[in-house]
């Protein structure tokens, strides 16, 4: 896509295991537009964090081995940029909101600290400015008192704090690009809701990109504008929020839907996907959700689906579109 200011083909990465390796991300590819916001959802262990962690170089190497693929930011090629040059980037053009902020933010060093390095390193500002810039990021994510708490220690803020923190270190530099890896996770829903806030207006404010990942379909519907469903590795479907909550063609993204409450639910039990995702070190044969899809035959377990156009916008890697397409009315 010409007008992507991110663009992923063919990213394929694998993890050494003692037996040899396990593809982790298999042949994946999308895009994010300047502006949009595009949700990247899946069940755990479906390679989505592993996809947005080899495109920033930040997997560990070994075990971790991006095998192909190109991810084009403002023209150039990520994954063929030297290292140095990588880092310039991460923090400064990229930002990243990392999960777990406890684990991901430094204990040693207080928050306005973690703040400012970014700046010194990426702006070039002295200490003063940088604390002074610290000061007005804290306000500008909603921490009260910010002048008061730069000095804090990450064991001294709550939970919806810290991922606070987390947000203003990855936006302090005015990146064009925000990926946020589960940014919500072990929050309370008050405190979801108020950070998802945040982060709508943030972009709205500064006109960035953001990459959310997530497992949470209600998330996605708040939050995104565009979709792109993982499973095991692979893109199952793509499609504008709308369509893909209106009128999903993949069985996986089906029930995804299927197991997630509304406020128009009627029956007593959610739905539920049958059994669990593959193990990803011996993959079964053709589509890999042949095993738990209600729509499979023989011919699905034969070859790996063909992605399908369905219209503007909407993919999905499924033989059996023609009878998906009935689930919206079922």
């Amino acid at each position: 896509m010409s007008d992507a200011l991110l663009s992923v083909r063919n990213l394929t990465t694998a993890f050494a295991i003692e037996s040899g390796s396990t593809i982790a991300v298999d042949d994946v590819g999308f895009d994010v537009r300047a502006g949009e916001a595009v949700g990247l959802i899946g069940e755990s262990g479906s390679g989505k964090s592993v996809a947005a962690l080899s495109i920033l170089g930040l997997l560990p190497t070994p075990p971790a081995r991006v095998l192909s693929g190109s991810a084009m930011f403002e023209g150039r090629d990520l994954l063929k940029m030297p290292a140095k040059e990588l880092r310039r980037i991460r923090g400064k053009r990229i930002g990243m909101i990392f999960q777990e902020p406890m684990t991901s933010l430094n204990p040693v060093f207080p928050i306005g600290e973690q703040i400012a390095e970014s700046l010194r390193l990426h702006e070039r500002l002295g200490n003063e400015a940088a604390r002074k810039r610290a000061i007005a990021m804290l306000d500008r994510v909603g921490i009260p008192s910010a002048s008061r708490r730069l000095d804090d220690y990450p064991h001294q803020l709550s939970g919806g704090m810290r991922q606070r923190v987390m947000i203003a270190i990855a936006l302090a530099c005015d990146p064009k690009l925000l990926i946020a890896d589960e940014p919500t996770t072990a929050l309370d829903v008050t405190v979801q809701a108020q950070l998802l806030d945040l982060l709508n207006d943030l972009r709205r404010e500064t006109g960035m990109a953001m990459l959310l990942i997530t497992h949470n379909m209600g998330v996605i519907a708040e939050f995104a504008d565009r979709v792109v469903v993982m499973y095991s590795g692979q893109v199952a479907e793509e499609a504008p929020i709308e369509t893909l909550f209106d009128a999903p063609r993949h069985p996986y993204t089906q029930g995804l839907l299927g197991a997630t409450p509304t406020l128009a639910q009627t029956e007593a039990r959610l739905r539920t996907i049958p059994g669990s995702l593959p193990d990803p070190a011996a993959p079964p044969p053709g589509c890999r959700f042949a095993p738990r899809c209600d729509f499979a035959d023989a011919q699905c377990a034969a070859g790996r689906p063909t992605e399908i156009v369905l219209a503007a916008g909407h993919r999905a890697a499924c033989r059996r579109t023609d009878a998906t397409a009935a689930w919206q009315t079922a």
